[in-house]
């Protein structure tokens, strides 16, 4: 290992990765899952460029816990073995600057970057500044995927970040500056303008980029400005032509023009000769009506008298119509009262009747009464009789008690039946249920196992035919053969299984070596062997061949404890329920090391059957057909002695019946007499006085009699009175029909004075409709000849128009004449077409504007040319001397290497500065030409020493404050490696030189260093000291008294 000539400096007390100064023979690394490594700082106390990092402050982010870097100002060294954390640093450079997540190469996530296991990470960046650091700090967090950004311990947004940072010139994305281990081989790739592009932000003077943009942006326009003058040109020059054809024809139009012009104020005076015309015609209808109006107003004013003398009958007459119906109404009032007194003596004769209707049924009643006493008499006398006539039944008392005992016997023994048939039932049902259950028990085995055949049937086809084979086969063989079989085994069919014979010894059996309790404590509840059930010989098999009665099953508790478990325990195998540890012993140190895999989804035992549960439930389905058959003979017996006792029950109680009527017989007909004796006595007690009944009758119905007659006198008043108003509507209606009759007369006059004004009114409405027609066609030709002239309604005939109109005919004939005389001329101007003419003018207007137009465009090439000339000789002369620097320094790196390389500015036409791109030519063997650096022509290693001689050309020009290379040496070869390297501690240690990381997995021997280094070791194993125990004092001065110490 190489060790840095100089100074350490005290790392920060807060990191968690450390490395400490140790025999490079006792520095064994460890597995991830040992304590974090360590990184100590060796560094130098240059002076830093504006935007170097100062400070790299990490937690929780990728492998790190804490972790604190403090880089040197000028060449800074990372270095340790894969996987301990150097790539980290890197990515929280870039990350922790604003670079995208992507860039990295690792994960698109910015969550993917906190260290597993974590809710939150933060990476913070101190980047030296004049004026004060810039301290950027970056907090993310995983549930959201979100980073919330600080500058100086105050919140703040990622664009302004960025912006600061571009400020420093510091740009994580460019491949000049920034290379990251995952984008070393995507250097080779860059094309010639994305090289050109990344050496101009990264070492040219910020405005070298612009000017570049600029040009591209003016060339472009000046293209544009080109192509649209010449188009713009020839399009001119096409027109020009193109009218010069056509000027003859334009002539012979305007020609035949003057014609039509002519035909055009024919026409606009036509309409005015038609109006003058018509307007004539209408003022002598509008005479004529006049007359016939005043006519119709005479007759109007005559039949005045005549309406005044029918609306006074009408009036009379609504009179009459009136009184007429106030006598209706009186005549109805009085029907209605006479009606009602009609009613009250109706009323009086129904309670008459109802007097004797009650009087009547009081007599019925009476009668039935003695009818009743009667008969019920007899029926006393019936029943004494039949009283006398019975026989003694004193006797018959223990017949009746014999036979209630015999019923009780009866009925306990039934009772005891029906109980016991009951609990059969019950038995018949519960095994019923039990046969059912073990049915479908014995189907689910059945669908299990036809589960697993078809799974081994569509993975191992062979497998499944031999276990077919073997079903149909086992007579053949000796011992017992289990399925599936394993090893390879060749017979008549051609099949290609695995088989394995078991060990003649069973170690099914066979005790773990240790006891379960004394693993409990790590969490362990079982040996994988008691887990799951195989037949005998199997469960031998692999106890024998892969110890499954050794290895225990642990759970989350297990899992958490680990490390502890592996140190205690010694096992070689462990299982949780997630993941597979295999423990070995290492054969150079005698340590430890484990392994761990996560257990993969169950694929084919995912279905178990256990064939001798479905015997044990073949043998208890038998035994339940046997119960039922026995329950169900059982059954049949006790219903037919159930039957039995039923019919012997049913005698009993008929016999008891009938000696029971026997014996209560005499006592019903004593009850019966006494009922009888007491009905009796209320209905003789019920009597009726029928003469006093009729005597309050006849008194009742003589009152209602007097009430009738005064009733019957009102009602003959009502009926005169009644006559009296029917008298006086019928001479009312009398004089209305005398009254209508007169009326008819006048309306027939009126008709007939109506009849003479509707035909004069007639005649005038024709009159005033032709008056109306002739006035609407002298707006219509008035409106037509407005419009032939294009008049507005208010304006006037133009005196243009008026002249022209003295000079042409004033009869429509002469008009019509001259119009087809002028039409006909017109009409010898044949092959003409308007839209020549129309188009003619149209491109003379073009011509003028595309001339104005090609000035203007041919001004602004002219000033863009300009501003072409100024921009490329301010940005290419310092382009070209910087491409020569870069040359120079990259030329005499391969002179050094006894190789040849040269960067030289390339572009197929001067004037594309879009194409313009740096071109890297190499040469590795002197036997072979200059190739162009690619991702094909060259090797790995050979790109890679390209590449870093390309970015070390590039850090004394470099304006930008640092640059990052990781892993670039990765495919040199140790001549190369070792050139190279003295090439990056000469070049990047000088003075006023930017600030440089360098990360590599391992150096060779006796390289040579520079007192400006910072080189940063970063460890990662057991023995790593906590972050609170780290003192690089205290270790130096342990050191120091060790060696004082030993002998000489």
């Amino acid at each position: 290992m190489a060790t840095p000539s100089k100074k350490t400096s005290t790392p920060s007390p807060q990191a968690s990765k450390r490395a400490l100064p140790r025999d490079p023979s006792s520095e064994v690394p460890s597995k991830r899952k040992n304590p974090a490594p360590q990184l100590p700082l060796v560094q130098s106390s240059g002076p830093f460029v504006e935007g170097s990092i100062v400070r790299i402050s990490m937690e929780n982010f990728l492998t790190y816990d804490i972790c604190e870097v403090s880089p040197g100002p000028h060449l800074n060294m990372i270095i340790g073995a894969n996987g301990t954390g150097k790539s980290s640093i890197v990515c929280a450079i870039c990350l922790g600057l604003a670079g995208k997540p992507a860039f990295m190469g690792r994960a698109d996530k910015v969550g993917f970057f906190v260290k597993r296991g974590c809710s939150r990470g933060m990476v913070e960046i101190e980047l030296f500044r004049a004026s004060g650091n810039l301290v950027i700090t970056r907090e993310i967090d995983v549930a959201k995927n979100q980073s919330f950004w600080f500058i100086n311990k105050k919140s703040t947004t990622q664009k302004v970040v960025e912006e600061q940072v571009a400020a420093l010139n510091i740009q994580v994305g460019n491949l000049c500056q920034f290379l990251p281990q995952d984008k070393v081989g995507e250097f080779a790739k860059l094309s010639k303008i994305e090289l050109l592009e990344a050496t101009e932000k990264s070492i040219g003077p910020p405005e070298m980029h612009r000017y570049h943009c600029e040009l591209k942006n003016f060339r472009e326009k000046e293209k544009q400005l080109e192509t649209s003058c010449k188009e713009k040109t020839e399009y001119l020059q096409k027109m020009v032509q193109r009218n010069e054809r056509y000027k003859q024809d334009v002539e012979r139009f305007y020609e035949r023009k003057r014609h039509l012009d002519l035909i055009e104020m024919l026409e606009a005076k036509r309409p005015w000769v038609e109006y003058e015309n018509v307007r004539q015609e209408y003022e002598e209808v509008k005479l004529v009506r006049d007359r016939v109006k005043e006519e119709v107003r005479k007759l109007k004013e005559g039949q005045i008298p005549i309406t005044r003398r029918i609306e006074e009958m009408e009036n009379e007459r609504h009179n009459l119509e009136a009184r007429i119906k106030e006598k209706a109404t009186d005549i109805k009032e009085a029907s209605q009262k006479c009606k009602q007194k009609q009613d009250v003596i109706e009323r009086k004769d129904k309670h008459i009747e109802e007097i004797q209707q009650a009087l009547t049924v009081k007599q019925n009643e009476e009668l039935d009464r003695q009818r009743r006493i009667s008969n019920t008499r007899k029926m006393i006398e019936d029943l004494q009789n039949e009283l006398k006539t019975t026989e003694n039944c004193e006797n018959l008392q223990p017949q009746i008690d014999a036979i209630t005992n015999d019923l009780r016997r009866i009925q306990d023994e039934k009772a005891l039946c029906e109980g016991e048939i009951i609990d059969k039932r019950r038995e018949r049902e519960t095994l019923e249920k039990e046969k059912k259950s073990v049915d479908d028990h014995i189907v689910r085995f059945d669908n299990l196992m036809n589960q697993k055949e078809d799974k081994l049937r569509q993975r191992f086809r062979d497998t499944y035919d031999a276990v077919l084979w073997l079903r149909s086969n086992r007579d053949k063989f000796k011992q017992r053969v289990c399925e599936p079989i394993m090893l390879t085994v060749r017979d008549n069919k051609k099949l290609r299984v695995n088989a394995v014979i078991a060990p003649k010894s069973s170690y099914a059996d066979k005790a773990p070596s240790r006891s379960l309790n004394e693993l409990k404590q790590y969490g362990f509840f079982s040996y994988l062997r008691e887990l799951f059930d195989a037949p005998d010989p199997v469960m031998s098999y692999l106890c024998c061949q892969y110890h499954i009665h050794e290895v225990p099953v642990g759970t989350e508790k297990t899992r958490e404890r680990i490390e502890r478990v592996i140190q205690e325990t010694r096992l070689k195998q462990i299982y949780t329920a997630e993941e597979k540890y295999v423990v070995k012993t290492s054969f150079y140190s005698n340590k430890i090391i484990s392994s761990n895999t996560s257990l993969k989804v169950a694929q084919f035992l995912t279905v178990t059957v256990d064939l001798e549960q479905r015997r044990h439930l073949e043998e208890q389905l038998k035994e339940i057909s046997r119960k039922l058959q026995a329950v169900d003979s059982r059954l049949i017996a006790l219903r037919e002695t159930s039957k039995h006792l039923e019919h012997k029950d049913n005698e009993l109680r008929q016999k008891k019946k009938e000696l029971l009527e026997r014996k209560t017989k005499k006592r019903q007909l004593e009850q019966k007499i006494s009922s009888k004796l007491g009905s009796l006595k209320l209905m003789e007690q019920d009597t009726c006085n029928l003469e006093e009944e009729e005597r309050k009758a006849s008194t009742k119905i003589k009152e209602i009699n007097v009430q009738k007659a005064k009733l019957v006198t009102e009602l003959t008043n009502l009926i005169k009175i009644c006559t009296s108003l029917h008298i006086q509507k019928v001479d009312l209606i009398l004089q209305n029909t005398t009254v209508i009759s007169e009326k008819n007369k006048l309306e027939s006059d009126y008709m007939a004075a109506s009849s003479q004004l509707r035909l004069t009114e007639q005649h005038f409405i024709e009159l005033d409709e032709n008056r109306q027609r002739l006035l609407q066609k002298c707006k219509e030709l008035m409106k037509r000849a407005r419009q032939v002239c294009n008049l507005g309604a208010e304006q006037t005939l133009p005196q243009e128009y008026q002249t022209v109109f003295q000079d042409l005919p004033n009869t429509l004939d002469e008009i019509d004449a001259l119009l087809t005389e002028e039409r006909s001329r017109a009409s010898c101007f044949t092959g003409l077409n308007p839209t020549i003419v129309q188009e003619y003018t149209k491109r003379e207007e073009e011509i003028e504007q595309l001339t104005e137009e090609l000035k203007g465009k041919k001004v602004e090439l002219d000033q863009y040319r300009e501003n072409i000339s100024q921009v490329k000789e301010r940005w290419l002369n310092p382009l070209k001397e910087l491409v020569e620097k870069i040359n120079e320094k990259f030329s005499n790196f391969f002179s050094s290497m006894q190789c040849a390389g040269e960067v030289d500015l390339h572009t197929e036409n001067e004037e594309d500065y879009d194409k313009y791109g740096i071109r890297i030519r190499v040469k590795f063997r002197s036997s072979t030409q200059l190739h162009e650096l690619t991702p094909h022509h060259q090797s790995g290693g050979e790109r890679s020493v390209s590449t870093m001689l390309y970015l070390m050309a590039l850090q004394e020009l470099n304006r930008c404050p640092f640059r990052v290379v990781d892993e670039i040496n990765q495919g040199m070869d140790p001549i190369n490696e070792r050139r190279v390297f003295e090439m990056v501690v000469n070049t990047a240690c000088k003075e006023n030189t930017s600030q440089y990381f360098f990360i590599t997995p391992k150096l060779l021997q006796n390289l040579p260093y520079s007192e400006k280094m910072t080189v940063l070791f970063v460890y990662n194993g057991p023995h790593m000291l906590e972050p609170n125990r780290w003192n690089l004092k205290a270790f130096q001065r342990r050191r120091r008294r060790i060696t004082f110490t030993q002998p000489s």
